[in-house]
């Protein structure tokens, strides 16, 4: 362990300091119920240009960003990272840029794509951080070309112009490319020479010109049709966003905060949630160049064994990841929960039984439980709207409203539809009115299409449970409704560690059936020695197939109904599709588009005679 993780290990953790959960609800005559928090929303600069710039007057000499080079971390403090912010800015300034003519990112995080995006902030100037797979993945960039018509943007960046040649020809914008370094010899301008842009008045002026309904950032979310939207994130959302959870999350401010992430910035969680969190604060992010993926994983590791963070964040799949290298290594684990005060995970259900490993990890290396904690929002809320600002016992639990925020559960279909309002809700889709019209209730609540369930019914400050998405719900033949999201995570928990996902099949249908992904490590570690690799081999190797027959008939075993009960299961021989629009890039499975493409497996579940592939329960 080194020296930074070594002194952290020896300090003692402080109990966390959550705020009090404050609810107030109100039923309707037509069963609707409405959700506050009665703690005011305090006050709060509407500007993250002015947001960086109290950082660098708090903290000027605290390290604010860090990203492995090599052997080595390349460090910016916040002093030094204001003076190529506001060069940045100028550059951005001088090319007339605006939101007609937006900066599109087209590189992973980055120290460099970082400054980049706060000079856009300082300038005035909407980003639009894209996924890299649209560009690295892809192959044949219809996202991607989607995305440019719509941004037109008027300077494009990528960290190396060599791995994106391709995605920039598709794109064929005529946009200035702007790259660290030009490997491919495109003729882009030197990311460093921006940074050399002489200083005047017009940055300053520009950061005291940005307001509330200023556009920060366009973030593209995949939607149900697959086609990416561009959903406006305006500066006062986000600011509103840090101001609550400042309010909730007390203990932030307690110590310096330190985070170790690879969370995309093109998403929410990782690009607003957890940036803007260091930021509000003038903490440090580790950039982590690591990935929830057997051949990515290990640079976590590495990463994390040096620097101990404050607060981890991540989706279920990255904890997945993580817990063999925390179970067998005593070391990585003291490293990892030396400074830690908060587990917290989002875009995605955590099985219990992970919730379960994790916590018996904490347990065995620091004395104590390290809380664990989730919340729900999307890209178009900022994306905090509630939070489970207290201690739970298990996972599931998004918590509550948090202040400023009020939430409207509309009764539908036998399920309580979530709708949410409040200064950090998009005001809508870039240059989609259709969609931005169709988004809002005639209250203006957001309806993103979620279903929730009261933890207690008798107590709405116990939180809520994330009850599915209602367009993913269906009936079987017998009329029975299958409630699809808890379903998946129950048999995702129950298969454990075997599968990375899987889509329910069953729709008008006598039985419900399974789709299965495997998680290519997690069956290697139950094959043990001589295990394969390929996606087709594990998907017929005995054990594996054993495996997943035997959880699901202990699963049966403990259903009461047919909604419940898994009758059939396909193991996938491949992986989901991005250009398929099966999986997005933050791997939510689009349960319904996923069906769709795989419409021939679907037919071979309920075939009256199962080939030998089909496992029957």
């Amino acid at each position: 362990m080194n020296e930074h993780a070594r002194s952290a290990a020896s300090a003692p953790h402080r109990p966390i300091t959550f705020a009090p959960a404050q609810v107030s609800r109100t039923t309707e005559p037509d069963g609707t119920i409405r959700l506050s928090c009665t703690a005011p929303l305090g006050g709060y600069d509407s500007s993250l240009a002015r947001l960086f710039r109290a950082a660098v007057e708090g903290e000027p000499a605290r390290v604010f960003l860090a990203e492995r080079i090599g052997a080595a971390w390349r460090k910016l403090t916040y002093e030094d990272a204001r003076r190529s912010v506001d060069a940045l800015a100028g550059a951005l300034i001088e090319r007339g840029l605006s939101a007609e003519r937006p900066v599109m990112i087209l590189s992973a995080n980055s120290v460099d794509h970082a400054l980049l995006m706060l000079a856009g902030y300082t300038a005035g100037v909407p980003v639009a951080p894209v996924s890299v797979a649209y560009s690295l993945q892809s192959q044949d960039f219809a996202k991607l070309r989607h995305i440019a018509e719509l941004l037109a943007p008027g300077l494009i960046y990528v960290a190396d112009t060599t791995p994106f040649a391709k995605a920039l020809a598709a794109i064929g914008t005529g946009a200035e490319i702007v790259a660290s370094r030009d490997g491919a010899n495109l003729g882009a301008t030197a990311f460093d020479d921006l940074t050399r842009t002489p200083l005047g008045p017009a940055v300053d002026q520009a950061a005291a010109a940005s307001g509330a309904n200023t556009i920060a950032k366009i973030l593209f979310t995949s939607g149900s049709t697959g086609l990416p939207k561009g959903v406006i994130n305006t500066h006062g959302m986000l600011t509103a966003n840090q101001q609550q959870l400042a309010q909730i999350w007390p203990f932030v401010a307690e110590q310096p905060l330190t985070l170790v992430d690879w969370l995309p910035w093109n998403h929410t969680f990782g690009g607003n949630h957890n940036f803007h969190l260091v930021l509000r604060h003038a903490g440090t992010m580790a950039i982590d160049g690591g990935r929830p993926l057997p051949a990515m994983v290990g640079e976590t590791v590495r990463n994390l064994s040096e620097i101990s963070p404050t607060a981890y964040f991540n989706v279920p799949a990255g904890y997945a990841a993580l817990l063999p290298h925390l179970e067998r290594d005593e070391s990585f684990a003291r490293s990892f929960f030396a400074k830690l005060r908060l587990i917290f995970y989002a875009g995605a259900a955590l099985p219990q039984d992970v919730w379960g490993r994790l916590e018996a990890i904490s347990v065995r290396t620091t004395g104590h439980r390290i809380p664990m904690s989730s919340s729900w929002g999307t890209t178009e809320t900022a994306p905090l709207a509630t939070a489970a600002h207290f201690l739970l016992e298990r996972a599931g639990n998004i918590g509550v409203p948090v202040p400023g925020v009020d939430v409207k559960l509309v009764p539908r279909g036998g399920k309580l539809e979530i709708r949410v309002r409040g200064p950090n809700i998009s005001p809508g889709y870039w240059k989609r009115p259709d969609l931005t019209a169709a988004a809002f209730d005639e209250e203006g609540f957001y309806q993103p299409g979620d279903a929730v369930r009261f933890a207690d019914e008798s107590d709405a400050a116990r939180g809520v449970l994330f009850d599915g998405r209602l367009a993913e719900d269906f009936k079987l033949t017998t009329g029975t409704w299958v409630h699809v999201g808890g379903l998946r995570v129950g048999i995702l928990a129950a298969c454990s560690p075997v599968l990375q996902d899987a889509i329910v099949a069953g729709a008008d249908r006598a039985f419900v059936a399974l789709l299965c992904w495997l998680d290519a490590a997690g069956c290697q570690r139950l094959i043990g020695e001589g295990a394969p690799t390929a996606l087709t081999d594990l998907a017929r190797h005995p054990v594996v197939r054993s495996h997943v027959r035997a959880a699901l008939t202990r699963w049966n075993a403990t259903r009461q109904g047919s909604s419940e009960r898994i009758a059939r299961a396909l193991l996938l021989p491949d992986a989901p599709s991005i250009d398929g629009n099966e999986i997005t890039d933050k791997g939510y499975i689009n349960q319904r588009l996923a069906l769709e493409r795989r419409a021939a497996d679907v037919t071979r579940l309920y075939a009256s005679a199962p080939d030998a592939d089909i496992i029957a329960i």
